[in-house]
């Protein structure tokens, strides 16, 4: 038995109470409602107490670290009456002034905290599905109108509504290809095949994004990879059809000067690609394709180093005459 529940008994017992059936029954919800109560009472006394160290601690001059720490102890005793995320602004707040006195990692983690759960409330007090698939058909309609701007800001609301519709982030991604924002638009089209692995329209978006940024190499693996989830899409294939071409272009010679020195400074800045001219066997290997063409033919038997080659290729770093 609880100090609590202890407490009711004998409060009941000195009013000769405890023989009524009624009351018997409702000893339980007497007993949540009233530690309920004791719960408030010692969290805001808690507060009151806080406040007051900080206020006698600033009269006597006390240490900024003595300070913080009744600061950083009301903060906790605030999130603990926190119900909603407006509740979490005045503990954040208190967190914050904590931190001016004497930055503690275990305030800092506290703040964080704190933040991360008021978005987390924000976001669900928000979660509206049905306000998300309205302001979507906004965004739709304007789209079709060709003003992108104002599809976005319905796109962002449907977003801020509902963050798991993969259709919008696809929707979104289009407005930012159209406005000539590729980074935003690839972004969103990742997120949008991140949600929904088989929804193609995620694949054509990111392609179509990474086609405009001269990555022919990036994006026709986009569209391979959603021709796996969806084989007779004709977006796709087209999209494939594209990129072989511009890849064929290069290794023609078909594209001026200054494209190749773009596509090549461009490819340069992939990871992958630094990877694969680093590394001392592939270094031989160019070498070979110049110097010694029979020892290339060999190189390419080995499926490993035949898939460097093909993304070199692909990037515009190597072109096969």
């Amino acid at each position: 038995m609880t100090v609590w529940s202890r407490i009711l008994m004998i409060f009941f017992k000195k009013r000769n109470l405890m023989n009524s059936c009624n009351l018997i029954n409702m000893f339980p919800f007497l007993l949540i409602s009233f530690c309920t109560f004791s719960f408030l009472v010692i969290v805001t006394d808690c507060i009151k107490d806080c406040d007051e160290a900080v206020e006698r601690g600033r009269q006597l001059h006390s240490d900024f670290k003595m300070i913080a720490k009744a600061l950083t102890r009301k903060g906790t005793a605030l999130v603990k009456l926190a119900k909603c995320s407006k509740d979490y602004e005045p503990a954040i707040e208190t967190f914050q002034k904590a931190l001016t006195e004497h930055r503690n990692p275990d305030t800092l983690k506290k703040l964080n905290d704190a933040e991360r759960a008021k978005k987390e409330l924000e976001q669900q007090e928000y979660f509206d599905p049905k306000i998300a698939d309205e302001e979507r058909e906004k965004g739709n309609e304007h789209f079709k109108q060709q003003r992108y701007p104002e599809a976005v800001k319905h796109y962002t609301e449907a977003l801020r509504r509902n963050p798991k519709d993969p259709r919008v982030y696809s929707n979104r991604a289009a407005c930012y290809t159209k406005l000539g924002a590729l980074p935003e638009g690839l972004k969103d089209a990742e997120k949008c095949i991140e949600l929904d692995p088989s929804f193609s329209k995620g694949y054509t978006r990111k392609g179509a994004v990474q086609f405009l940024m001269k990555e022919y190499d990036k994006a026709l693996e986009t569209y391979q990879e959603g021709l796996k989830h969806d084989p007779n899409n004709q977006e796709l294939m087209d999209g494939v059809r594209r990129c072989v071409e511009q890849i064929n272009k290069t290794n023609r010679g078909e594209i001026s000067p200054e494209e190749l020195k773009e596509r090549q400074a461009k490819a340069m800045q992939d990871p992958e690609i630094q990877n694969i001219l680093s590394d001392p066997i592939m270094r031989q290997v160019l070498i070979d394709f110049q110097e010694n063409p029979k020892a290339a033919q060999e190189h390419l038997k080995n499926p490993h180093v035949m898939h460097k080659i093909q993304k070199l290729v692909g990037a515009g770093i190597v072109q096969m005459r």
